[in-house]
């Protein structure tokens, strides 16, 4: 080891997972009642130490489930940021990995290890102040957020929040709540219908709005997302975000 790095600084790791997906046409995070200090009985994001030998998605994934009941990862999983070490935890320097999870709504099951409770929590609310949640945890849910509403426009990853299959209408809700805006119907088919080596067409209705028969698609072969892996279908052109 070269001299400059003989005593390199030390500090835990730990992971945070930022669980989205959309509720009652809004975006919703997974957040856990806190069991133990520091902050005991304050909302935070699930997560814990990385454990010795252990990787980090798979101290994402064990962290979910142990404090949430999550036994298998759900939708779309990837590294978002690493946070700190200095200043962001009272217990000394922590460094941490968070991760962004876009999925489904799933229930949480049950809460466990250091955490006393689980829930789904409106994403607007913590960035309105009307929720607080401890450590960094703002910060990390906004990065978080915004990195969904940038995936949504160059990535097939809107469809991580729905099912396998899929009306038009609910994927138009899933942007609608993760952008945090209203979109028009007609237009936004016409757009996700018809970017290329985005969306399939099954030959299969649901019941749609009002009980109308609505087609249902799912995501073409080459806009799957393999778990484990990062996404590299790109929508082109972009489903771009309404601005102002």
């Amino acid at each position: 080891m070269p001299a400059a790095y003989s005593d390199p600084a030390r500090f835990p790791v730990t992971v945070d997972v930022v669980a989205l997906t959309v509720n009652e046409g809004a975006l919703h995070v997974l957040l856990i009642t806190r069991l133990i200090e520091p902050f005991c009985g304050e909302l935070a994001l699930p997560g814990g130490f990385v454990l010795p030998g252990e990787g980090l998605r798979e101290a994402a994934a064990r962290e979910l489930a142990e404090e949430s009941g999550v036994a298998q990862i759900p939708g779309y999983l990837e590294q978002l940021h690493s946070y700190g070490p200095q200043g962001r935890d009272p217990r000394g320097d922590v460094l941490t990995v968070a991760h962004l999870l876009l999925a489904p709504n799933f229930p949480v099951l049950a809460a466990g290890s250091d955490a006393s409770g689980a829930g789904w929590y409106p994403v607007q609310k913590l960035l309105d102040g009307e929720l607080q949640v401890a450590f960094d945890h703002l910060l990390i849910v906004s990065d978080a957020v915004e990195r969904a509403r940038s995936k949504l426009e160059y990535s097939p990853l809107g469809a991580a929040f729905c099912g396998e299959e899929f009306t038009i209408a609910q994927l138009r809700a899933v942007y609608e709540a993760v952008w945090d805006t209203r979109l028009d119907p007609r237009n936004f088919h016409r757009k996700a219908t018809g970017t290329p080596g985005f969306l399939v067409d099954t030959g299969t209705v649901s019941g749609g709005e009002a009980g109308r028969p609505a087609a249902l698609f799912r995501l073409a072969d080459e806009a799957r997302f393999v778990p484990g892996e990062p996404v590299r279908a790109v929508l082109n052109p972009p489903l771009m975000r309404p601005r102002g």
